[in-house]
């Protein structure tokens, strides 16, 4: 499984154009064949960070990802967006376990 973190700090002027995008972003990649999880949340000491946590079944569904439409439209728009450098990490996890509270 391939797991990707990915923190976008958003100009706060353009936070609603933002948020429009990645709601559709989101709503669409849930839909693609091999993603496990896609999830998308605002910081909550900062609602302008934007944290997307994605799960993949393997590097080919990151990869076919990648390619979509709604993926390049998000991307294209998002040097407009930030207010700062994007973080972006890949983990790749051999397993995972759900742990109960």
């Amino acid at each position: 499984m391939l797991v990707v973190h990915a923190t976008f700090p958003i100009d706060p002027d353009r936070r609603t154009e933002a948020l429009e995008l990645v709601r559709e972003l989101a709503e669409h990649s849930r839909d693609e064949d091999g993603i496990i999880d896609y999830r998308v949340a605002t910081d909550v000491d900062d609602s302008n960070i934007f944290r997307f946590i994605e799960q993949y079944e393997n590097e080919a569904a990151f990869a076919a990802h990648a390619e979509t439409d709604h993926f390049e439209t998000f991307e294209s728009a998002l040097p407009e967006l930030l207010a700062g450098e994007p973080d972006v990490t890949q983990f790749e996890v051999e397993s995972a376990t759900a742990l109960e509270l």
